[in-house]
């Protein structure tokens, strides 16, 4: 019997799926959903006629949907501890709440992930059962998650206040980008120009908490200047945070009509070698690469 999924049904059928324990069905009649235990009026001799059972959804399409968004996810620090909780035999459920609640950004991410492909199977078995009705196919594809965590962030100019919680992050990533050139039998670079904060021009993330996030910073004068800073903190990658900082530094230059600066230039270490795609898209261009050799080789 052809039935309306208007929204309040689709969240209605949504929240029923997760249920594992009992075993719901659709009152086509009524429009509302309902369970085909002892204690709801669904006799199993009216199913497909009145009452249709809901798509399936159990533990294993959970623990499917699990490996897909951490397969996806762009934070390493979290997609390493998600695929840990993943490959433990027991508690795989638990393990993988506890430690999305350790990132509450991530957290977020997931479980609009979640709502919108269980509304894509939702959307799938009407559309299977409209078929069958002779009825023409429905609905729009639930909208990508994108980067709705960006409203959990507030970006504003960086300032001395900023200076301390800034340098312990660059001691922390200057560290970790040493760590990297030694796995990958690489040179670290020399970094023979100083860190400095905030220079010429800067930017701050922070969470809505107040936490520091990550910064952007930049240095130099006419005609050109340079950012010799973009870091973010291992919890808050992956989120777009430093692609914010960049389009916000980016805005300021534009805003405040700094005609005097015509160009813009940014190295990337090795462990970010991805961001490249960010700056080809904003009409970067490569000017120069640089090799490194470690003379303590030769020894």
């Amino acid at each position: 019997m052809p039935f309306e999924l208007t929204k309040a049904l689709m969240d209605n059928i949504l929240f029923s799926m997760e249920d594992q324990e009992g075993d719901f069905f659709l009152d086509t009649r009524e429009g509302v959903v309902a369970c085909g235990n002892h204690e709801c009026d669904a006799p199993p001799e009216t199913e497909g006629v009145r009452y249709i059972r809901l798509p399936k959804w159990d533990s294993s399409n959970g623990f499917r949907l699990m490996e897909r968004f951490t397969a996806a996810l762009r934070n390493p620090l979290v997609r390493e501890e998600l695929s840990r909780a993943l490959d433990r035999g027991k508690g795989v459920f638990r393990a993988f709440k506890n430690i999305l609640g350790r990132y509450p950004e991530t957290e977020k991410i997931w479980f609009a992930f979640k709502e919108r492909e269980m509304k894509r199977e939702i959307l799938r078995w009407y559309n299977a059962l409209r078929e069958e009705w002779g009825l023409q196919r429905i609905g729009d594809e639930p909208e990508e998650t994108g980067d709705l965590v960006l409203e959990d962030f507030r970006f504003r100019a960086g300032t001395a206040a900023d200076e301390s919680a800034a340098a312990e992050l660059h001691r922390f990533c200057t560290e970790e980008i040493r760590n990297a050139a030694v796995k990958k039998q690489a040179a670290f670079p020399a970094g023979d120009v100083p860190w400095v904060f905030p220079g010429v021009l800067s930017m701050v993330a922070e969470t809505v908490g107040g936490e520091f996030a990550g910064y952007i910073a930049a240095t130099g004068g006419e005609p050109s200047i340079h950012v010799r800073s973009l870091e973010i903190k291992p919890g808050y990658r992956g989120l777009g945070v430093g692609e914010a900082l960049l389009f916000r530094l980016l805005d300021t230059l534009k805003r405040e009509q700094k005609e005097q600066i015509t160009q813009l230039s940014i190295d990337l270490p090795v462990t970010a070698e991805g961001f490249s795609r960010v700056l080809l898209r904003e009409s970067f261009t490569p000017c120069s690469t640089r090799y490194c050799r470690d003379l303590r080789e030769d020894e």
